[in-house]
């Protein structure tokens, strides 16, 4: 069993896959909260690279462990304080912080310095990894996953999130303001593994206006990523 397996769900069904020519995107994971004051910086310099990065994959972890100081994070998963914990234990980030940014499960940068983020993602695209495409397609509830034959070994990952929020902010470190986040995780959850082979998948719909998939090695570099809007809108 890997240490990346949270939850197995997946029901393997053939499907059409959809045609996806560029290569996989670079994904970088913020570890941020609505109650840490250096935050917003990194919140901010996420949400551009979002509007102008279409090849980046970026996605902000909302951690519980900021709501002690009286503002409730809204949006704080703690699937994402464990996520952060996992990179720590293994050794892709230095200590347990905000703002954290990893880069393609590999790169360690903080989030709110950004000649270090622009650092980071050029390393990572430097050495980008991709051992299976990945193809989604939505099927009314359900979203339709292959993955292709290839090397390696790796979890796939079933990530919903939202595009952007506004949140007036009332208590804490950041009382008082009104804060910009964009791509927030709402859910996710490790649906299979993926062992070399053409996987299919069929999962329900998860929280949220658009859905990532990634293919992760136990060690924790990316070596697959997709994305699709489920919400409707452009």
């Amino acid at each position: 069993m890997q240490r990346w397996i949270l939850v197995a769900l997946g029901i393997f069904v053939p499907t059409l896959a959809m045609a996806q020519g560029a290569p996989r995107p670079i994904v970088g994971e913020l570890f941020t909260s609505e109650g840490c004051s250096s935050c917003p910086p990194a919140d901010a310099k996420i949400a551009e690279l979002a509007r102008t990065r279409p090849d980046l994959l970026l996605l902000t972890f909302h951690v519980t462990y900021w709501n002690y100081l009286g503002w409730r994070d809204p949006f704080s998963l703690d699937v994402a304080t464990a996520l952060q914990q996992q990179y720590v234990a293994l050794g892709i980030s230095p200590e347990v912080y905000t703002p954290a940014l990893i880069v393609d499960g590999k790169l360690d940068a903080i989030g709110s310095d950004g000649t270090a983020v622009n650092a980071a993602f050029r390393r990572a695209e430097a050495t980008r990894e991709t051992s299976a495409q990945i193809y989604l397609q939505r099927s009314g509830p359900t979203i339709n996953i292959t993955l292709s034959s290839g090397s390696a070994r790796g979890s796939v990952l079933l990530i919903g999130y939202d595009r952007l929020h506004r949140t007036s902010v009332g208590v804490g470190e950041n009382g008082g303001r009104t804060l910009t986040e964009a791509n927030i995780v709402r859910s996710m959850a490790v649906i299979a593994v993926w062992a070399g082979q053409t996987l299919h998948l069929s999962v329900p719909l998860p929280q949220g206006q658009e859905v990532a998939v990634l293919l992760q090695q136990e060690n924790g570099p990316v070596i697959g990523a997709s994305r699709l809007d489920i919400s409707g809108n452009s």
